[in-house]
């Protein structure tokens, strides 16, 4: 299939789109040497732009927005006949554009995470493709951009040469950092979520039963308790409720105008 556009679930712009369109968008940015904002979104990414009218805005200025979760799947599905069989789930994307680029000859660089994650993440992406050229890696600093460091960082990325940025910083982190450096580059950027985890061997992946079945948020609380239990307990039943009442019409999901003005500060 063809990317069928951007359809509105709970008032973020969401593309009802597939694995090999994404894909392409992505790789044709790279050639024509254009910035392209991708982030794939579960039921929290949607939420955060629910409960957050200015990332709701962001979230609606990016080029692509994949539904990750099958739950988002489904609401394109249930709201707007997407005909969507699968979703586009943001460490699968990623292997499928690290496939074209290795093929490409397409130099990527990878920013966030921790120097420890990095460091398994590189030689198991250089086995999955041995062609792949790896430009520059750059672990997050885990705090706010200071004055006139964004562009360092965008002259960074430029100079090595770099065709792709993978950003793994986490949701909303990542989104913002896409979403502010765009403008600086002139190269797709893909805020990829967990992916550096599950690539580097540090998160298992759920079973495909569960991934199917739209459980993988069960799968991942019970790795992470602790951390997760708010996103989940809370969000989940949330995010079902404004679905309700987006698909009877007794709540106007109103998609806020996408976001021109880069943040005042955001996280490196």
């Amino acid at each position: 299939m063809t990317g069928k556009g951007k359809r509105n679930v709970l008032g973020v712009l969401v593309d009802a789109t597939d694995y090999a369109s994404a894909t392409e968008q992505v790789v044709a940015a790279a050639h024509e040497r254009r910035p392209l904002a991708l982030t794939a979104l579960a039921v929290h990414g949607v939420m955060t732009g629910v409960l957050d009218p200015a990332h709701n805005a962001r979230l609606n200025s990016f080029d692509v927005v994949t539904p990750d979760g099958q739950p988002v799947r489904w609401a394109l599905n249930l709201l707007h006949h997407a005909g969507l069989s699968d979703r586009v789930y943001g460490p699968t994307l990623t292997l499928h554009v690290l496939r074209r680029f290795a093929e490409e000859g397409l130099p990527v660089y990878l920013y966030g995470s921790t120097e420890e994650t990095l460091a398994r993440l590189i030689p198991a992406l250089e086995r999955m493709f041995p062609a792949l050229k790896i430009a520059g890696v750059e672990p997050s600093k885990f705090r706010a951009v200071q004055p006139g460091e964004d562009v360092e960082i965008a002259d960074r990325i430029r100079a090595s040469g770099a065709r792709l940025v993978l950003v793994g910083l986490g949701c909303p982190r990542q989104e913002v950092f896409a979403y502010a450096m765009r403008p600086l580059l002139d190269m797709p950027l893909m805020a990829v979520g967990a992916a550096f985890d599950y690539h580097a061997g540090l998160l298992k992946q759920p079973p495909a039963w569960m991934q199917r079945a739209g459980l993988e948020w069960f799968w991942r609380l019970g790795l992470e308790p602790k951390r997760l239990w708010r996103r989940y307990v809370i969000l989940n039943p949330a995010y079902l409720t404004r679905l309700a009442g987006q698909k009877t019409g007794l709540w106007k999901a109103q998609p806020p105008a996408p976001a021109t003005e880069r943040p005042a500060t955001f996280s490196v």
